[in-house]
């Protein structure tokens, strides 16, 4: 689960590193396979074409331009999900409950807000698993990057690496510390077998002028029946915004308003993670030597030097400080001798709207996807389509953004390609959001499984977050999907320390560490502690949802009144209690 890559990134959201060489594996971002499931667990991604294609009409009548210069807005259509489905965990045939939308376009800071209360996409496809239905509920998990710990079998696996580059060692045992290269399904939630292709079109998708709606949201103040002035938001469709307001808490955001339930370890119940670890004096000296080490390395960024600030931060990452273990850098970014054996090379490139990198490089891509899918899901050679890739781990909703305080490559999909000695071995997909690095996807050459690329690929990911987070202050964490205790083979993800558990119920980030006691006795559980807290995020007022219809956007107070069809209110609250009152002001929820 994973993809990262430490290396400098340039405008145009492409970044290369060179650190010896490498081999490459491929992962599903949320389970350790490449495969998806959507709406409650169908298989695609997996090579069910059939399932897949019938979500394409969704995506294939986005539009390109939404109204006013600066991008769209996010625009979704909510299915609900009432029906199960097979898990790919525990083989329930009806029991993958999960609620679905579409997502035509969507803002980042929009998709940040959304994971923040469970949500998680595949495609363009954006699901909430049923939580306290679900057979095997799924848990949002994300790393305290700037403070991960590196364990034992972290280092095992780096060294491993640094080992194969250096000296060409290519020993096929793969320990049993290192699950994430199990290869798991992904089990997705939501099917789009049940769900007719969308017959929405381009100019439905639309909005008309902002001054346009701007009047139908005021229309509502003129009709008496229903006393809402300045609850009506006006369309602010020429910006994204990235941060919230500072006045305003929104849920799930880290650094103000996700609150973190921390609890001091009883005596005899292990170590005080608020302590440094001791060192010992090897560990120091061996750090010294790397830091000299360290003084002579460059990493080549698209034929030139790592530039002067991207080594600083590597040199700074890789300081020694008193009473800390060694850093994630520190075993990364080591020099390898010159007659290293082998070269490897971890570029970024942005795959929606694709660079033209990406372009490049996407049959070569493909057939590494290909042959994943035949070898290690033994799919037959004509399932893993051209288009099937293309739908799965290429199309986002996301729109691309470039703010002056952001990452170079600014924020939005992309795909973290591992060349080694030339040539892809493996693809990390990613999102890059105002506070995270989203990890999607991974597949690899099974060739190059020996190396622990699961693993491989997560400590880079990481690694990645931290180099970010120098350009970008407010990415400080690594999301690794959805975290099953009920599956004993998804449980590898709570090796990451330090790692927080989403709360179903009130969205507060917990350590995984108070959460796995109350998993052990229910597959369900609250993990706030505190019996009064609410959910803060809640709906609170329905008739401030935003809606598109018939091109114009406007209040569902509005809307309500000139809709003439079967009432819809208990799925526009459904659908409004699910992402949220900041989210549901903001996003536009498309009616026919």
């Amino acid at each position: 689960m994973q993809r990262g890559s430490a290396g400098a990134l340039t405008k145009d959201g492409e970044s290369a590193i060179s650190c010896g060489r490498s081999a490459c594996a491929a992962r599903s971002k949320d389970g350790g396979g490449g495969c998806f499931r959507a709406a409650g667990g169908a298989v695609y991604g997996g090579g069910q074409d059939t399932v897949l294609s019938r979500a394409a009409g969704h995506g294939q009548r986005v539009t390109a331009e939404m109204a006013a210069a600066g991008g769209s807005p996010t625009i979704v259509e909510y299915f609900g999900g009432e029906d199960g489905y097979r898990c790919g965990y525990c083989k329930n045939e009806t029991g993958n409950l999960s609620h679905g939308m579409w997502a035509h376009s969507m803002t980042v800071q929009d998709y940040q807000d959304l994971i923040d209360r469970g949500w998680r996409r595949s495609g363009k496809y954006v699901y909430k698993p049923i939580m306290n239905q679900t057979c095997c509920p799924q848990y949002t998990i994300r790393c305290q990057a700037l403070h991960f710990q590196t364990s034992k079998s972290h280092k095992k696996v780096l060294k491993k690496m640094l080992k194969f580059l250096s000296k060409g060692d290519a020993s096929k045992v793969v320990s049993e510390e290192e699950p994430m290269d199990s290869h798991i399904e992904d089990a997705v939630a939501c099917d789009f077998a049940y769900k007719g292709e969308s017959h929405v079109s381009q100019s439905e998708l639309t909005p008309l002028s902002v001054d346009h709606t701007e009047r139908v949201e005021n229309e509502d103040q003129h009709t008496g029946e229903e006393k809402e002035e300045g609850n009506v938001q006006k369309v602010e469709s020429d910006s994204l915004q990235l941060h919230a307001d500072k006045e305003t808490p929104v849920p799930g955001e880290p650094s103000r308003s996700a609150k973190v339930v921390h609890a001091p370890p009883k005596p005899g119940k292990g170590a005080d993670l608020s302590k440094p670890l001791c060192r010992k004096a090897k560990d120091i000296r061996k750090e010294r030597k790397l830091q000299k080490l360290l003084q002579n390395q460059t990493c080549a960024v698209e034929g030139s030097q790592l530039q002067a600030t991207d080594q600083v931060f590597l040199l700074q990452n890789s300081k020694s400080k008193p009473n800390q273990p060694k850093t994630i850098e520190d075993f990364i970014f080591v020099s390898l001798p010159d007659d290293a054996q082998h070269k490897l090379e971890v570029r970024v490139v942005r795959s929606s709207p694709p660079s033209s990198q990406f372009k490049a490089t996407l049959q070569e891509s493909y057939q590494v996807y290909k042959r994943y899918q035949m070898v290690i899901h033994k799919d037959p050679p004509d399932k893993p389509t051209i288009n099937q890739f293309t739908r799965f781990l290429c199309d986002s909703p996301l729109e691309a953004e470039n703010v002056p305080n952001g990452p170079e490559c600014g924020y939005g999909s992309f795909h973290q390609q591992y060349w080694l000695d030339g040539k892809i071995i493996a693809v990390g997909v990613i999102d890059i959001l105002p506070y995270c690095v989203s990890s999607v996807y991974l597949y690899y050459d099974p060739d190059y499984s020996f190396l622990s690329l699961g693993v491989y690929s997560a400590l880079r990911e990481i690694t990645f977050t931290r180099q970010l987070h120098e350009k970008a202050p407010d990415l400080c964490f690594y999301y690794m999907g959805f975290y099953i205790h009920s599956c004993p083979k998804m449980r590898y993800k709570g090796q990451y320390r330090p790692s927080d558990l989403l709360c179903p119920e009130t969205y507060v980030w917990t350590p995984i560490e108070q959460c796995l006691p109350l998993l052990e006795h229910s597959k369900y559980c609250r993990f706030n502690q505190d019996g009064k807290a609410v959910d803060e995020g809640r709906i609170k007022e329905l008739g401030r949802v935003r809606v598109l219809h018939k091109r114009t956007v406007m209040p569902y107070s509005v809307y309500k009144k000139r809709w003439k069809g079967p009432s819809d209110e208990a799925s526009v609250q459904q659908y409004a209690s699910l992402v949220g009152q900041t989210c549901s002001e903001r996003m536009l929820l498309f009616r026919s």
